[in-house]
């Protein structure tokens, strides 16, 4: 029995893997549109015929529809926020919602291989706030989004910007920069983060990470101080006994 149960999946599974590869192809076939938040994006129709109707779709759901001689018609959530182009069958969305990401299509008897879109929608960066400290006169510098609602954090992509007299090698990840203690600690360093449509950077001067020689100074008074002590009561001591 269990034997009969192999062989059924054995003759199944080039159907399977058949099935699989024509989904990846469909997803790879679509086109990666990024729109701003409560800004605008067009979906563009690539064909140069004319249109006699057009249908836009959302995953399985009408977005606009418009025949030749008719109105356009918008469907929820799109009504009074999408204009269509009949001329060129171009979608044009208005105030972008992170609702509105997902997967867009084109129908129209026009189009011979129908436009496939996927909505991504991205919000403006934060500036980054940079954190550093020290190892063995060593500097890490590590550079951080506060903003915790963000919400295509996929999305970000960080660099680093040093001068030629520091000596910056990567860190533990992307947001994580490794500064060597022979480099210039009084330059800067930026961080910069960026998504398909925004950018943000912050700075951090060196200076204010470097270790500094607080303790060594601290450790010479401590050495100078009993000195300065036993000097002054010599001193007392000798201007008592010379006035006696």
């Amino acid at each position: 029995m269990a034997s009969g149960r192999a062989l059924r999946w054995a003759v199944r599974a080039p159907d399977v893997i058949f099935l699989l590869l024509w989904l990846d192809f469909i997803h790879c076939d679509s086109k990666v549109i990024y729109g701003a938040l409560h800004k605008n994006v067009t979906l563009r129709a690539s064909s140069s015929q004319t249109f006699q109707e057009i249908i836009w779709k959302k995953g399985k759901d009408k977005a606009v529809e418009w025949e030749e001689q008719y109105n356009v018609t918008a469907f929820p959530p799109f009504v009074d926020r999408v204009h269509l182009n009949t001329g060129s069958g171009d979608l044009t969305i208005y105030n972008l919602a992170f609702e509105d990401e997902g997967d867009y299509q084109i129908e129209s008897p026009s189009v011979k291989n129908s436009s496939k879109f996927i909505l991504r929608v991205v919000e403006p960066l934060p500036e980054p706030e940079l954190y550093c400290e020290s190892t063995e006169g060593n500097i890490s510098v590590r550079c951080l989004i506060l903003a915790a609602s963000l919400r295509h954090i996929d999305l970000i992509q960080y660099s680093w910007n040093c001068p030629p007299t520091v000596s910056c090698q990567a860190g533990l990840g992307p947001s994580e920069m490794y500064i060597t203690k022979e480099s210039d600690f009084s330059q800067d360093v930026q961080c910069i983060i960026s998504n398909p449509l925004f950018k943000s950077s912050a700075s951090a001067s060196l200076s204010s990470c470097a270790p500094t020689d607080n303790t060594r100074h601290r450790y010479m008074l401590v050495a100078v101080l009993p000195a300065v002590i036993v000097a002054l009561v010599l001193l007392k001591w000798f201007l008592a006994r010379r006035s006696g």
